[in-house]
């Protein structure tokens, strides 16, 4: 790789500092286990392969770009928990993006692209979920868009004992306060949607919120969070779309997520993350 090339590559790498489908809508039924309540693994859950983007060959321009771009967010991953990065000119240029949550597990994401090439083995367009962390390569740019198309949900198998129309109830309340805060002033005031180049660089909003709420005798824990590159305003919007999948997803279910590439949300009956 030229000088040029390798200076092209670090200057397209946005930075962001981290506090913590339709391939229709993809239904995964998994057991989110209770007995890791406090969970810092990084399990793999769920992977798409965008067949729509194309494929490439081997030893291709488009390989050797995806390969750069792995290896570029993978060295930044650690110190800020949110890298986009692109390298190379159309038609094989290479956006990637890469989330963590506010886990000490997260730089173990930057490591997830070899799983992908067995799944995706010529896609130039694939995603993967981790406990913790989301992973898109891409010929697109999807920088700063909501993306509503890719998808996809979970819920623990155990249904709620009760009133499950009140603990629906309880856990939309949840949720949509949670979004209140992720989105709140005191969490982004005087935060930037994007990095200084070859500045002070300032604290990044932070789009995540987490929170718990009594239900007499036991307590329900929840999660919302935006991908760094959204707007305050956009992460409103994804919220709410996300959140009022939340009946179709997880009705009278002790727990359950919606993922999506550019926000999520969680809640269970047990502590799953600090809150």
């Amino acid at each position: 790789m030229s000088s040029s090339s390798a200076s092209k590559l670090l200057g397209s790498v946005l930075v962001f500092a981290m506090i913590s489908v339709q391939i229709v809508f993809i239904h995964c039924v998994m057991s989110l286990n209770e007995t890791n309540s406090l969970n810092q693994t990084n399990a793999y859950l769920h992977h798409i392969c965008i067949n729509s983007q194309g494929t490439y060959k081997p030893g291709s321009p488009y390989e050797e770009n995806l390969n750069r771009v792995i290896r570029a967010i993978s060295i930044t991953i650690s110190n800020y928990g949110f890298v986009h990065g692109s390298n190379g000119d159309a038609p094989n240029t290479v956006f990637g993006k890469l989330q963590c949550q506010a886990t000490p597990t997260c730089p173990s994401a930057a490591l997830a692209s070899p799983p992908l090439s067995p799944r995706c083995p010529k896609n130039k367009g694939r995603i993967i979920w981790y406990d913790n962390c989301l992973l898109e390569i891409s010929p697109i740019n999807s920088l700063g868009k909501i993306d509503y198309e890719y998808n996809f949900y979970m819920y623990n198998e155990k249904d709620v004992n009760g009133d499950t129309n009140l603990f629906n109830k309880n856990t939309r309340a949840l949720l949509y306060r949670l979004k209140e805060k992720a989105t709140s002033k005191e969490n982004n005031n005087g935060k930037q949607d994007l990095p200084e180049i070859g500045g002070k660089r300032l604290g990044m909003k932070m789009l995540y919120a987490t929170g718990e709420k009594s239900l007499r005798t036991m307590k329900l824990y929840g999660m919302v969070q935006c991908t760094k590159d959204l707007s305050i305003k956009d992460c409103i919007v994804c919220l709410n779309w996300i959140i009022a999948k939340l009946p179709t997803c997880c009705s009278n279910k002790q727990g359950g997520r919606v993922l999506s590439t550019s926000c999520n949300f969680r809640y269970e009956l047990y502590r799953f993350v600090k809150t």
